[in-house]
C-alpha cells in the first residue's frame, strides 16, 4: 500500500517452533493503510508524520483499536494532556510496554474490555452488593 520498510522485516532465526520477525520499522505510513489500522502484535512500528498536537491525537484515535499508545515529549503538561485525550487503555510516556503487575492492563474499543492485574483486575472476581435499610420510618 506504499509503506516502506526502513529497518528489519526479515525472518528472525529462532530455535524451536513458530515464525518470528526481527524488529521492523515502517515509514511513509498513511492512516488509510492496513498496517496503520490493524493491531500488530510483534516488534513492529508504523511511523506516520504529523504537524500539530491535535493532529497527532486525531491520528492516534483514528482506529478501531485501543490497547496502548506511547507519547514521547519533554513537556510533562503536554504528556498528561495528550495521554488523557488518546483513546487507549494504557498510555506510556517516554517509554513503551514497561509494565508493572500492580498496574491495570487492558484496552478499549476493539482491543477489549475490563482490566487484568492490579486492584482493577480483581473486580471481575468480585460481586458488589448494596443493602438499603430504612431506619427512620416504621412500616
Amino acid at each position: 500500500e506504499g509503506a516502506r520498510v526502513a529497518a528489519g522485516g526479515a525472518p528472525a532465526r529462532v530455535d524451536g517452533k513458530g515464525f518470528f520477525v526481527s524488529p521492523t520499522v515502517f515509514v511513509d505510513v498513511k492512516p488509510t493503510m492496513r498496517i496503520y489500522q490493524e493491531e500488530i502484535f510483534g516488534p513492529v512500528v508504523a511511523i506516520a508524520r504529523f504537524s500539530t498536537e491535535d493532529e497527532a491525537v486525531a491520528l492516534a484515535n483514528d482506529t478501531t483499536y485501543g490497547l496502548g499508545a506511547a507519547v514521547f515529549t519533554r513537556d510533562l503538561e503536554r504528556a498528561h494532556r495528550v495521554a488523557a485525550e488518546i483513546e487507549a487503555g494504557m498510555v506510556w510516556v517516554n517509554s513503551s510496554q514497561d509494565c508493572d503487575p500492580r498496574v491495570p492492563f487492558g484496552g478499549v474499543k476493539q482491543s477489549g474490555i475490563g482490566r487484568e492485574l492490579g486492584e482493577a483486575g480483581l473486580e471481575a472476581y468480585s460481586q458488589v452488593k448494596a443493602v438499603h435499610i430504612n431506619m427512620g420510618n416504621k412500616l
